[in-house]
């Protein structure tokens, strides 16, 4: 894994940086998936995503060279699996407990080595992480327990990272999963940072999708006729022509090539959640740079307190340990 290739990790962007690389709900939708980001993408070579609502009929994920992490984002649903281990049975079926919102805190997950078949089945909203892999590795149910709930920056820099498909999770060849909430008001993926660029203990190269969902605030007083929208923003490195300034919505997609990304901006009254899938021609690790006019935000941390309202999650997570305390 170490030959990484001479060529750039992708072409130069077109002079439409938001035609190339934004994606408002609904325009990558095929299949009976809402997203659908894969090779057929020009100039996407490392990562995927399906993003979809199953039901009752269910959404199929044929055999393929590729490793998935299957992502409940709400609801739980069924994975029935045909693995292509010969001594595994002809279909293994794994319930994913879910979660009633991504604002609910982390999930369990199922991984999907290459060559393996799966139909998922349920109620709500599932993602499916994908990245081009010959690599046979064993069905893995992670539970919600193996996911670490990490509480980043401080101030309005404050958010909340869960480790989904990280390295120090799963065992995987390429893949890489987590995801961020932004409580309303504060900025993530902060200060702007880029990994396109081979520097072995410094920075790794990584495509990257940002899939994004917004509500309005968590403990809000439920206003209706509301948009809840959030602010993204990347910017050209040495290596990447990209420039993209746009509001983002549930469902939207913005393919990142390279070049420093962030902030993302969660608007006052609305909370920000987005999945980031990342993967590259390198080694299976993620090692930033920060833009480097903007890296001193860091150091002005440790003088600031975390946002109070982190972590997401932790009331639905006490329920739900107090409920367990009081079963018979």
């Amino acid at each position: 894994m170490n030959d990484i290739p001479s060529e750039p990790l992708h072409d130069e962007a077109s002079s439409d940086d938001r035609r190339t690389w934004v994606h408002p709900a609904g325009a990558l939708a095929r299949d009976g998936w809402q997203v659908v980001v894969d090779s057929s993408i020009a100039g996407w070579r490392h990562t995927a995503l399906r993003v979809g609502e199953p039901g009752d009929t269910g959404l199929g994920l044929p055999a393929a060279d590729l490793e998935r992490l299957i992502v409940p984002l709400h609801g739980s649903f069924t994975v029935g699996v045909d693995a292509p281990d010969d001594d595994a049975p002809a279909t293994e079926r794994f319930e994913l407990a879910g979660r009633p919102s991504v604002f609910s805190g982390p999930t369990d997950t199922l991984f999907l080595p290459p060559g393996a078949a799966a139909r998922i089945t349920g109620r709500g909203r599932v993602a499916v992480a994908e990245a081009p892999s010959t690599t046979r590795r064993p069905v893995r149910h992670l539970p919600v327990e193996a996911a670490p709930v990490e509480l980043r920056g401080r101030g309005r820099a404050s958010r909340q990272v869960h480790d989904l498909g990280t390295p120090a999770v799963l065992d995987a060849d390429r893949l890489i999963v987590c995801e961020v909430l932004t409580p309303a008001g504060n900025w993530s993926s902060y200060p702007p940072h880029k990994h396109d660029e081979h520097r072995p203990g410094v920075e790794s190269r990584l495509e990257e999708i940002y899939y994004f969902e917004v509500e309005p605030e968590t403990g809000g007083d439920g206003r209706t006729g509301t948009d809840p929208f959030a602010l993204f923003s990347a910017s050209s490195s040495p290596q990447v022509h990209i420039e993209i300034d746009e509001r983002v919505r549930t469902g939207d997609v913005v393919l990142l090539p390279g070049g420093y990304h962030g902030p993302a901006a969660a608007a006052p009254g609305y909370d920000l959640y987005y999945l980031n899938v990342m993967a590259g021609p390198g080694d299976r690790v993620w090692q930033i740079t920060d833009e480097p006019g903007h890296a001193w935000v860091r150091q002005t941390w440790d003088d600031e307190e975390l946002d109070p309202r982190l972590p997401f999650g932790a009331a639905d997570r006490r329920s739900a340990d107090d409920a367990k305390e009081h079963t018979p």
